[in-house]
């Protein structure tokens, strides 16, 4: 049984990966909901996940790449959980994550920051079944951190 896990365990972490920056970039640029700075770094853990598994599959018999895996997971759960206390006001936001559009005087520079403009990492600007997309990330990292974790456990027992 195990085998055929063993098998499948870096495909599936791969499509699972691909699905979540692949809906992160389809809700941003075709629904037109523009993303915080956190939101961006939320989608690190898992393109580096894909590069990951991409190369675990090939060379599966060394554990580096699972350890990697769990590694860039915690580091997903770290993001998403600093962003899902900014957004319940439990942690306050970091200076990169405001937006000072209208502490600007010169009419040129305030336009031009529009154009640019990037919500705050407070506001929830779009959810799914009332969860935020922090909320559904947090829970999604520790779930896949979880089943790397248990992999791993299983992969030394063995």
């Amino acid at each position: 049984m195990f085998d055929r896990i063993k098998k499948f365990f870096f495909p599936i972490v791969l499509l699972i990966c691909l699905f979540v920056i692949l809906s992160a970039l389809y809700i941003e640029h075709i629904l037109s909901i523009p993303a915080c700075k956190l939101c961006l770094y939320q989608r690190i853990p898992y393109i580096l996940s894909i590069i990951i598994c991409f190369f675990g599959y090939f060379f599966y018999s060394n554990k580096i790449f699972i350890y990697l895996l769990i590694f860039a997971f915690l580091s997903s759960l770290f993001i998403s959980g600093y962003h899902l206390g900014i957004e319940n006001n439990i942690f306050t936001e970091f200076s990169g994550c405001t937006n000072e559009n209208l502490n600007t005087t010169n009419k040129t520079e305030l336009l031009e920051s529009l154009n640019n403009y990037m919500p705050n990492c407070k506001s929830v600007s779009f959810r799914i079944l009332g969860l935020s997309l922090a909320t559904i990330n947090f829970i999604l990292s520790i779930a896949l951190t979880l089943i790397t974790i248990t992999y791993l456990y299983y992969e030394k027992n063995r």
